[in-house]
């Protein structure tokens, strides 16, 4: 038990360590994914198959270790870890499905590097035990008064999260189904920001650490924005450069009348 607890504990460290320098190297060289797709990362594989591949630990992991957990039969531990799964049930098989069936031309839609795969599978690896340990094992139920106050605060503000996020995603992959190329964006959340995607992933996460009410569902949040912050700035830069005067000049990176 102490062995886990300091394992847990040095694993919840490396995740607060990882995101200063997450966020400041992503300032100035975004992963060669998606708009900013080039050469010179080694192999790569099919989106479809890097998005399943990669995310799967948040299931498989999550899956094997929450029975093993001091709580794992609590209905409170069974609520909170409901919308993980959800969540990464979508990116893990919903989304990379909707890839397939929307990529009119494979080859000219860009590969994924497996390097940058296989450092985001090392990531959901770290995470996945945090989250699933935090919720199965360590989150004490008995001593939180609040409990169903925040989970139901952080439920409403991780499914808003999660309906723009899912939304944002199908107007994107609609216009790759196209095959002319990027276009802008319009409509809904796209006409405050470039990235309701990643907005919608940010405020998800946000609900998350509200629900859990720990340093762990914090540090996520926090990795989060480290990781998807920049992007969108790159995502917006990339627009503007390409779109020019086309481009609606209202529009922030990720965060709505803010940045």
């Amino acid at each position: 038990m102490a062995s886990d607890q300091n394992f847990f504990h040095n694993c919840l460290l490396s995740l607060y360590l990882i995101a200063p320098p997450t966020y400041i190297s992503l300032r100035f060289l975004q992963a060669p994914y998606g708009k900013h797709h080039r050469p010179g990362w080694g192999p790569t594989m099919s989106p479809p198959l890097a998005w399943f591949l990669m995310e799967s630990p948040t299931l498989w992991l999550t899956l094997l270790l929450f029975p093993s957990g001091l709580h794992s039969s609590n209905p409170k531990a069974l609520f909170l870890i409901v919308p993980f799964l959800l969540h990464y049930f979508h990116r893990t098989f919903l989304y990379p499905l909707r890839l397939c069936r929307n990529t009119t031309n494979p080859k000219t839609s860009g590969g994924f590097p497996v390097s940058v795969a296989l450092m985001a599978f090392g990531f959901n690896l770290l995470n996945a035990y945090l989250q699933a340990r935090w919720v199965s094992q360590y989150k004490d139920y008995e001593a939180d008064g609040w409990f169903w106050w925040r989970f139901c605060v952080g439920l409403v503000v991780f499914g808003y999260g999660m309906a723009v996020n899912i939304w944002s995603d199908r107007v994107l992959v609609g216009l790759k189904k196209e095959g002319k190329g990027y276009k802008v964006p319009k409509g809904g959340w796209f006409e405050l920001v470039s990235c309701p995607n990643y907005y919608g992933e940010i405020v998800e996460w946000l609900g998350w650490a509200v629900m859990t009410w720990s340093w762990a569902g914090l540090g996520f949040f926090l990795y989060t924005c480290a990781n998807l912050v920049p992007r969108a700035r790159a995502n917006h830069k990339w627009y503007l450069e390409k779109f020019g005067e086309d481009y609606p000049k209202g529009r922030k990176a990720v965060i709505p009348f803010l940045y």
